[in-house]
C-alpha cells in the first residue's frame, strides 16, 4: 500500500462503512490519520488487471505500545464491491499472516459485527477463532451493536 493508493483505499473503506456492518466509524479518515494509525510493514492492496486499480486492502496497527504486546496487532480487511467473491479477502489475509509470522507476530486480532457474516466466514477459513462477543459495546446510528472478537494465534511463533 502506497500513498498513491490512498484515494482508492479510502473509497473502499468508505463503501464498507456505508454498509453499516463494517465499523463504528461512519466516515473514512483522512489519509494522514489512516497512515499514522497503521504499521508500515503490515499494509497491502490487491490490484486488478490495471496495476493502479485497487480491489481491496488489509492493514494492521498495534494493539498497545506496552512491550508485552509487541507481538499482537489488530487488523482490518476491506474488499471493494466489484471484487467481492473473487478470493481477494482471502489473498490479503494470507499475505498479512505470512508477513506477520515471518516477523514474529504471535497474535492477529479483529472485531467484527455479527451481521458481517462474510467477514466472519473469511476469518474462520484463515484460522481465526472467536474469543467472545462484546454485547452492546457501542452505538451506531442510535442502535446498540455487538462485536465479535476474533484472534489468530500463530502456530509457528511460540
Amino acid at each position: 500500500m502506497r500513498p498513491a493508493d490512498a484515494d482508492q483505499v479510502l473509497a473502499i473503506y468508505q463503501h464498507g462503512l456505508d454498509t453499516g456492518h463494517a465499523s463504528f466509524e461512519t466516515v473514512a479518515p483522512t489519509w494522514s490519520d489512516f497512515d499514522a494509525a497503521k504499521l508500515d510493514r503490515y499494509r497491502y492492496v490487491a490490484t486488478g488487471p490495471e496495476a493502479d486499480s485497487v480491489l481491496g486492502w488489509v492493514a494492521a496497527g498495534p494493539v498497545s505500545d506496552r512491550c508485552c504486546y509487541a507481538g499482537v496487532i489488530e487488523h482490518s480487511v476491506y474488499v471493494g464491491p466489484r471484487a467481492r467473491g473473487l478470493g481477494i479477502g482471502a489473498a490479503l489475509l494470507s499475505t498479512l499472516i505470512a508477513a506477520t509470522e515471518a516477523d514474529g507476530i504471535w497474535t492477529i486480532q479483529s472485531g467484527v459485527f455479527p451481521e458481517n457474516t462474510a467477514s466472519l466466514r473469511l476469518h474462520a477459513r484463515a484460522g481465526f477463532r472467536t474469543v467472545g462477543t462484546r454485547r452492546r459495546i457501542g452505538r451506531l446510528h442510535g442502535r446498540w451493536r455487538d462485536v465479535v472478537l476474533l484472534e489468530r494465534r500463530s502456530p509457528s511463533v511460540l
